[in-house]
């Protein structure tokens, strides 16, 4: 298994470069690769600041490639969550942040807009300290 970093992944999605995106299709469609979460976490801002995707694009795009046979993540469930948490307004790291703190009581943030957005979740509770 080869693990693979946040260029190729973006190449191989955004295909903005035909060369490395070759390169990047050929490596991950023909070998088993491995995606950290923090490889995840930095694909999904690079598509949204560097290429414009919204937060819609972003999921569906991450949700596919995390889908291919040859790919696995560090942590697929927790990446699945933030995906659709995404999708109801979450930012995807901070719906990473709480799919990695399930059992906690609380959350805590200064960031009302999280907060909103995660509550209307109904799982673990986000609140101002």
């Amino acid at each position: 298994m080869l693990a693979i970093d946040t260029n190729l992944i973006v190449r191989y999605l955004v295909d903005d470069d035909p060369g490395q995106a070759a390169r990047a299709r050929k490596l991950i469609d023909n070998n088993d690769v491995f995606v950290c979460t923090t490889v995840l976490l930095e694909t999904e801002w690079v598509l949204r600041s560097v290429y414009g995707f919204s937060a819609a694009q972003c999921a569906k795009a991450l949700a596919e490639f995390a889908g291919l046979p040859r790919v696995s993540l560090e942590d697929a469930a927790a990446a699945a969550k933030a995906l659709g948490w995404m999708q109801r307004g979450v930012d995807f790291a901070d719906g990473l942040h709480l799919a990695k703190v399930e059992g906690c009581e609380a959350f805590i943030s200064f960031d009302p807009d999280f907060a909103k957005a995660a509550n209307a979740l109904g799982g673990i509770k986000v609140q101002a300290p």
